[in-house]
């Protein structure tokens, strides 16, 4: 079983492991929501030493991945413009929107700036108070309560010269519509651990009663992975879905109350397109009317694209099957050839929680000629 005597804690996740192939009474199947999870699961061959017994499917959980190519579009719009500062994760930048990346924008002359944080935005609003200072927030809810303190921030600053760009997504409303999918294989989930921590995991109550599936709370280190499946699995067998936390360390069920007061008081739920999924209902955020005036997509209106850029439809990448668990990364025909993390087609080959960049990282096809990543 490969990697498996090499983890740090293997006497921990050796029994783990057999435990789990003991349990199972027929090949089940789970999806792990988080795309941190599935570069642990596949850095240390967790997925390897489990299929013969659990087929473990990457969901949308890289939110990088999600990102629609239009919010790319808009935000290299902005850019064009004279005085503006374009900031976001160093991810963001090499995502190809409907023609270029951030990365090719900044090349041709765009003003666009790599930050660690959005409070790094807002304080170069401050160094900067003749130019605009755009930040592109994207994220699930981890990121959240980030952006909604550089918005109340801004706000009591009343800087005039930085706004949000803004493409928060949901988890739950994606898992919602997997399990509608026809022909769905999903038995069971596990769910993201950082995410938990911040919007705790009672709304998946309802969503374990509606889909009789199990959801597990789990972290990302190679026991805390092995120890959300084998919970998951012994659920399955015996037929009891439940919400379990096995990340007790870090989540609690409410989450961290003063966290969601903040975004509740910033952001409100709103129907958000997903990059290859569409539009999903309740699946994003945006601010609220309150903080209008720092919304960029407000400030710097769209203009139309049809002339500049190709039809994203024609995109070879088959991103929405493997964010939605249709197909794995190497199922893709273009996976390692023509798609690669040095020449991507979409962005799951792009984000370093991308679960095409962590195939290719950590089982890359035979016939790569590139060196993996480092």
């Amino acid at each position: 079983m490969k990697y498996v005597d090499e983890f740090r804690d293997a006497a921990k996740c050796r029994p783990l492991i057999e435990k789990i192939q003991q349990t199972v009474t027929t090949p089940r199947t789970i999806m792990e929501v988080c795309g941190g999870q599935t570069h642990g699961l596949l850095a240390h061959g967790i997925d390897e030493a489990l299929r013969d017994c659990v087929r473990l499917l990457h969901g949308p959980g890289c939110p990088v991945c999600v990102t629609p190519a239009q919010i790319i579009d808009h935000a290299i719009q902005i850019a064009a413009q004279p005085d503006v500062i374009i900031t976001s994760f160093g991810d963001m930048l090499r995502v190809p929107g409907n023609g270029e990346s951030l990365l090719e924008c900044r090349a041709a002359g765009g003003d666009v700036r790599m930050v660690y944080s959005p409070l790094d935005a807002v304080r170069l609003a401050q160094q900067e108070p003749d130019r605009q200072v755009v930040f592109l927030a994207v994220g699930f809810e981890t990121t959240l309560p980030a952006t909604a303190l550089a918005v109340r921030q801004a706000s009591q600053l009343m800087l005039t010269n930085f706004s949000l760009l803004v493409s928060h997504v949901r988890v739950q409303p994606a898992m919602e519509l997997i399990m509608q999918e026809p022909g769905c294989l999903v038995e069971g989930f596990l769910a993201a651990g950082h995410v938990c921590a911040v919007s705790g995991y009672q709304s998946y109550r309802p969503f374990v009663e509606r889909y009789r599936v199990p959801v597990v709370v789990t972290g990302f280190e190679p026991a805390d992975l092995l120890t959300g499946i084998l919970e998951c699995v012994e659920l399955i067998e015996r037929q009891t879905p439940d919400v379990v936390n096995r990340y007790e360390r870090s989540v609690r069920e409410s989450g961290n109350s003063a966290a969601m007061a903040l975004v509740r008081e910033v952001y409100e739920e709103c129907d958000q397109e997903w990059r290859g999924i569409g539009t999903i209902a309740q699946g994003g955020y945006q601010l609220r009317e309150a903080y209008r005036d720092l919304n960029a997509s407000l400030r710097f209106p769209i203009q139309d694209l049809s002339q500049q850029f190709f039809d994203v439809a024609a995109s070879p990448c088959r991103a929405g099957d493997v964010l939605t668990g249709r197909i794995r990364p190497s199922e893709c025909e273009h996976f390692g050839t023509t798609c690669t993390p040095h020449n991507p087609l979409g962005a799951p080959m792009v984000s370093t929680e991308g679960a095409c960049a962590a195939y290719y990282r950590y089982a890359p096809p035979v016939s790569k000629t590139e060196s993996p990543l480092p």
